[in-house]
C-alpha cells in the first residue's frame, strides 16, 4: 500500500514506519515476531527486561503432538515500553500481527498486565507473564 500511495495518491502518503512492520515465516513451526530483538534493544542503549514462555499448547494436549511454544518480549526496563514481541509456534504470524498494533501505539508491560487474555488459547500467554527472566 504504501507504494501504491507514493506512486498513485502522494496526497496520501504516509511515511512507512519500518521498526514495527511484523514479520512471519509460516513454516513448521510457525515464526512471528514485531519490533526490537533483544540483542538490538541493549545495542540501542535500553536496559532490557526479557519476559519469556515456554509450553505446550492447549489445543494439542488431547493429541499426540508435542510442538511445543516459545514466546518472547523485550521491554524497556526504564520506560516499561513494551519493544518487541517474537512467537514460534502454532499461529504466531496471526498472534503477532495483532500485538504489532500494540507495539507501533507504545505499550507498556503495565498495559500488557491489565489485559484479561481469552481463555484457552495460547495467546492469552502473552498477558499473563509476569516475573522478567533476565535482565
Amino acid at each position: 500500500m504504501a507504494v501504491a500511495r507514493r506512486l498513485f495518491k502522494p496526497e496520501q502518503y504516509r511515511p512507512v514506519d519500518y521498526n514495527h512492520i511484523p514479520t512471519a515465516v509460516f513454516s513448521l513451526p510457525n515464526i512471528g515476531t514485531v519490533g526490537l530483538t533483544e540483542e538490538d534493544a541493549i545495542k540501542d542503549g535500553h536496559d532490557v527486561q526479557i519476559f519469556e514462555s515456554r509450553f505446550r499448547p492447549m489445543k494439542l494436549t488431547l493429541t499426540d503432538d508435542q510442538e511445543r511454544t516459545l514466546m518472547k518480549l523485550v521491554v524497556d526496563a526504564k520506560t516499561d515500553r513494551v519493544l518487541g514481541c517474537h512467537m514460534v509456534g502454532p499461529d504466531a504470524g496471526e498472534i503477532v500481527q495483532s500485538l504489532a498494533i500494540a507495539i507501533k501505539a507504545g505499550a507498556t508491560m503495565q498495559v500488557f498486565d491489565d489485559t484479561i487474555g481469552v481463555h484457552p488459547t495460547a495467546a492469552e500467554e502473552f498477558v499473563t507473564m509476569r516475573t522478567p527472566v533476565k535482565r
